[in-house]
């Protein structure tokens, strides 16, 4: 295969599924998420539009299901030219005191323990020429944010440490901050808001794909 190739993990929705979107003119990708259902959606869309994806209908969690995707992209591709991690577990929002044991374990495991596993596996694929992605949303801190900012943060924090790593040999590794978007995610945490203020995920996914010199 000649066209490059984009794992995106979290891509059966919001922002994930725009980036595939966006994307599927000038790669094939390859879309991860737990929704079976929405990722043929996506498929559907893409196809519909002239390009072609690989649907892994997997948890991120999963680290068994994941290295077997990984072997496999390794299998069939040898490599991999792009990985963008949107796939987040937005947990209830709750004061410090009362944050639910599951809730944090959850976050944990998706938030953090996740993406460090991740990055172990993909690292080899993306080599020296190839380029990784990560999404900021800084909420550490806040009031009622406690498990979500607080993974949240590991997350980036581990992104940071592989970007300054890996600065003169390669990956690309970069953070971005996209702006308010009317996705599932951000209505857990502010179900009032006018949402027609906010940012259409494709919009948004274009202006991050300039930003890191992808469009």
């Amino acid at each position: 295969m000649t066209q490059k190739l984009a794992l995106i993990t979290g891509a059966s929705r919001g922002l994930g599924a725009a980036l595939a979107e966006a994307l599927a003119p000038t790669h094939h990708i390859i879309a991860v998420a737990r929704t079976t259902g929405a990722l043929e959606e996506l498929d559907d869309r893409i196809q519909a539009a002239g390009g072609s994806a690989t649907l892994a209908p997997m948890d991120v969690t999963d680290a068994g299901a994941m290295a077997t995707l990984c072997r496999g992209i390794h299998d069939r591709w040898g490599q991999l030219d792009l990985w963008m991690h949107s796939a987040i577990y937005a947990a209830p929002l709750s004061p410090a005191n009362f944050a639910a044991g599951k809730d944090w374990d959850k976050s944990l495991a998706v938030n953090a323990s996740a993406t460090a596993q991740l990055i172990a596996y993909i690292a080899p694929l993306l080599g020296q020429k190839g380029q990784a992605a990560f999404f900021d949303d800084p909420r550490a801190g806040e009031k009622f944010f406690g498990t979500y900012g607080t993974t949240k943060a590991a997350q980036i924090s581990l992104a940071q440490s592989w970007a300054a790593e890996t600065a003169k040999t390669g990956p690309k590794v970069s953070i971005v901050a996209p702006q308010p978007m009317p996705t599932a995610l951000r209505a857990r945490f502010f179900p009032g808001e006018d949402r027609d203020k906010l940012a259409a995920p494709m919009t948004e996914a274009k202006r991050l794909l300039a930003e890191l010199q992808l469009a």
